[in-house]
């Protein structure tokens, strides 16, 4: 079962990897296969392999060990659409039958961090390090499953281009709220199917957020 990994680092492509080898290894060290320059990645990680027309992903004994679809796991069969996280690197395995994709599908309803000029930016981050994290992890479309850490401060949710919802991270937990829009715009932001506007609204494990049919779960870790 030949198929592709697509690598992606905070939402965006990084780079994808033909599965026409018997084993493919991951890790921070130059001699793997793929090299990840990330501190959270041991020297060697993990390995995907395949055995007898079957995909699967190893861990290989690492520090902060490999996660398959939010779950630590040691080994397992990957199916089509399953997530690897690997440190803060995530990769998406896709089989040879329904490799086609379209890369604006990972970034359609993707998270960003908002460049905000503030003074107290990295203060702000750094204040944030002991309190719970949170996340998304989609729902549906060809990333169904894949989980995305809210680790800074600030992050938007957008359609197109268009930035549409604001998540804060705050000490007392997160918050959400609509972005003002310049020009107008069919695409609006939901929270468990009711529009968002600017005041800021808590979010709870379990709530849903959609944009233009896109929909993403908040969780805590």
């Amino acid at each position: 079962m030949n198929g592709k990994l697509i690598l992606t680092l905070d939402g965006q492509i990084v780079s994808e990897h033909g599965l026409d080898q018997e084993s493919l290894s991951i890790g921070r060290r130059h001699d793997n296969e793929i090299q990840l320059n990330d501190l959270t990645v041991s020297g060697r990680h993990a390995l995907v392999t395949q055995q007898a027309g079957k995909t699967f992903v190893e861990d290989l004994g690492s520090t902060n060990g490999t996660l398959l679809n939010g779950n630590h796991i040691q080994s397992a069969l990957l199916k089509h659409g399953d997530v690897i996280q690997v440190g803060h690197h995530q990769f998406t395995f896709l089989t040879q039958e329904q490799a086609k994709y379209e890369p604006t599908m990972f970034v359609r309803a993707e998270l960003d961090e908002t460049q905000f000029v503030l003074p107290d930016w990295e203060s702000r981050e750094e204040s944030l390090v002991m309190h719970a994290l949170g996340g998304l992890r989609t729902l549906n479309g060809p990333l169904a499953r894949a989980v995305m850490e809210l680790r800074k401060p600030f992050s938007t949710i957008g359609f197109q281009g268009e930035k549409l919802a604001l998540i804060r991270r705050e000490p007392q937990g997160y918050t959400i709220a609509s972005v003002p829009q310049e020009k107008a715009t069919t695409a609006t932001a939901l929270l468990n199917g009711e529009p968002l506007d600017e005041t800021p609204q808590a979010l709870h494990a379990d709530d849903i957020i959609t944009i233009a049919g896109f929909e993403v779960q908040f969780f805590l870790l």
